[in-house]
């Protein structure tokens, strides 16, 4: 039973790295056996779980096959890839670091380019960071799936971007090692040394890259990797793919996947400037303290459990009830906000007004490449002042706001919007940072404190240096630790919530879009798993639910997979309307009814479950 008493074992926090465990998955997308009864538990124990799956990021290993994050391998790579980032920041003319992914990917991405580059103009230094993202822009605050599918796209981005220059170390990210996009680009790279020097960034051994074939193309993602890997013995190329382990929702690399990715790189750039501009050499020992002081950032914002289960509860019962949850931040932890918002539609089939989050100073504040994207709709409209025309005058209690900011934002700008939030609604939580001794905002936080139901400081440790390039290192450092701190505090809440809504299946994204080929192969996977039926027979029923039909037609079975993802896009409850049909037998109409009258998903699929399917599952408890 998941109760509030829950603890984990050392065995089971290292119970996935066995060669019998889910051997047929790569490590990105196995389930976590720390979080198998995660749809049952408790708030306070939810937290708990994810603070172990968390904490296994930087699990050192012990003989293991796969490379750790604090590895020597990774750590001696880390050294290397900040040397030629080092290189370009001493001779910046016609160079280029570009950073690219997709969905959660680009968004870390999109994080690293802009906070370095406003480092270097604070510097009064040129920038040299730029981002790709699948999808554009939009792809920032939107999901936009099927762009991953686009090796072509992928390279012809990566073309456009670095027109013109004659050095460009391209950093790809690719937590599954998979993504076509980003498979396009490093082979782009691989064509033309003279030009590149290839990174990737991933979270699975090489061995598990994705080997499938992508249509248009002669290679895979592992045929790209292996050619990768041969360069790299002269470091014309790098390898960046420590594991740490299954995420707590099985496949969702938003979690520790975005977190260790953010880690990776800020840590990889972070060297690089300190060698730049404060003349501090790129060194094991170095890169390895800095990454130790990650592992502390995890440890400080996992200390606030009580406070974050808190949270947790507030947003889940708010989306039980129907109402929402809006994320209000200033500075860079409003861009963190923003990002674990939108992830929360692709991730738990959730509607785009079910978590929203807000940006103090919007566009101008996020500094996105394609500027304003409000023409696109109302779910592009992300400033402050959007949220007071658009969400204010609708807001009640139903509806669970969250203040996100430090004490170097403007806090009394804070403590204004505050009361207007609280004119509508109780239901007001802070969350914000503050540095030990820093008594400067306390009058404007004890107004801030009256308005809000709840309060979470997370306080750290002041700096030892007063310096000016040192302070100016070390607020860029602290920064960076307040974002972390930020994304696993924001990542517990909406995952929690939409785990209390019931979004969540045993540790499955039950509810998950099929919206590129890497979700059609977790879709019928997971059915696969679920219902025990043979694979042909799930991915028929994927399919029948996909384009809401009883038979298939000639026409569907020979259509491709893009041909499906593109035809799911509009779908919403694809996955639990097949398992209800495998399991049941019914038609898609029947199927249809029984989620209609059982709108919690977990719940609709327990009720369909035979006692035979339900064999190693425990069901019908009370949450404790």
């Amino acid at each position: 039973m998941a109760g509030s008493d829950w603890t984990c074992s050392l065995s089971t926090m290292r119970e996935w790295e066995s060669p019998d465990y889910e051997p047929s998955l790569p490590i990105s997308e196995k389930s976590n056996p720390l979080t198998r009864d995660i749809d049952r538990a408790s708030a306070t124990c939810i937290v708990r779980m994810l603070q172990a799956s968390d904490a296994q990021m930087f699990q050192e290993g012990t003989g293991t096959t796969y490379k750790r994050l604090l590895s020597e391998q990774v750590v001696e790579t880390l050294m290397e890839v900040a040397k030629r980032v080092e290189l370009i920041l001493e001779d910046p003319q016609d160079s280029l670091v570009v950073l690219s992914g997709c969905g959660t990917s680009g968004r870390i991405a999109f994080l690293m380019a802009s906070s370095f580059n406003r480092a270097l103009r604070e510097l009064n230094k040129s920038p040299v960071y730029s981002y790709i993202i699948a999808g554009g822009d939009k792809a920032l605050l939107s999901s936009q799936e099927a762009p991953e599918d686009d090796p072509r796209m992928g390279m012809l981005s990566l073309k456009r971007v670095c027109e013109g220059k004659r050095r460009v170390l391209f950093i790809g990210i690719s937590c599954g090692l998979s993504a076509p996009f980003v498979a396009g680009q490093l082979d782009f790279c691989l064509q033309h040394p003279e030009v590149f020097t290839p990174v990737l960034v991933g979270v699975n051994p090489t061995h598990q890259a994705r080997d499938e074939p992508i249509p248009g193309c002669t290679f895979t993602f592992r045929s790209v990797v292996q050619r990768m890997q041969e360069l790299a013995k002269s470091q014309k190329a790098f390898l960046v793919n420590p594991a740490v382990g299954p995420e707590a929702i099985s496949g969702s690399s938003r979690m520790k996947g975005g977190s260790v990715t953010k880690i990776l790189l800020e840590v990889v750039l972070s060297a690089a400037h300190a060698a730049t501009f404060t003349n501090t050499s790129v060194t094991y020992m170095g890169i390895l303290q800095h990454m130790r002081a990650y592992e502390k950032t995890l440890d400080i914002t996992y200390a606030q459990e009580e406070g974050i289960s808190a949270l947790l509860e507030a947003a889940g019962r708010s989306l039980r009830r129907g109402g929402r949850v809006c994320y209000l931040g200033w500075g860079s932890l409003a861009a963190t906000g923003l990002i674990d918002a939108s992830e929360c539609i692709p991730t738990f089939g959730a509607d785009y007004n079910d978590v929203r989050g807000f940006v103090s100073g919007g566009y101008r504040e996020l500094n996105n490449n394609e500027g304003p994207l409000i023409s696109l709709g109302p779910d592009f409209c992300i400033a402050h002042e959007d949220f007071l025309r658009l969400a204010l005058p609708s807001l009640s209690d139903l509806d669970a706001v969250l203040l996100v900011y430090t004490h170097s934002d403007d806090v009394c700008d804070v403590v204004k919007l505050a009361r207007r939030v609280r004119e509508k609604t109780s239901n007001l939580h802070a969350v914000y940072h503050q540095v030990d001794g820093d008594t400067a905002a306390a009058v404007q936080q004890n107004d801030i404190n009256k308005v809000c139901l709840s309060s979470l400081r997370i306080s750290w440790p002041p700096p030892a240096s007063r310096s000016l390039l040192h302070m100016r290192s070390t607020s860029l450092y602290r920064q960076k630790q307040w974002e972390l701190s930020t994304k696993l505090l924001l990542n517990a809440v909406s995952t929690g919530a939409h785990v209390l809504k019931g979004k969540i299946y045993q540790n499955h994204m039950i509810d998950v879009q099929v919206t590129n080929s890497k979700l059609y192969g977790r879709a019928t996977r997971l059915l696969r798993k679920l219902s025990g039926c043979p694979e042909h027979r799930c991915e028929d029923a994927l399919l029948k639910a996909i384009y809401r039909v009883d038979e298939l037609t000639a026409d569907i079975s020979s259509s491709d997979i893009n041909t499906h993802t593109l035809a799911a896009r509009n779908r919403t409850k694809v996955v639990p309307l097949a398992l209800v049909c495998l399991l049941t037998g019914r038609s898609l109409q029947e199927a249809e009814t029984h989620l209609e009258r059982q709108p919690v998903v977990r719940e609709a699929v327990e009720a369909c479950l035979s006692p035979s399917t339900r064999r190693g599952v425990i069901v019908a408890r009370p949450r404790t």
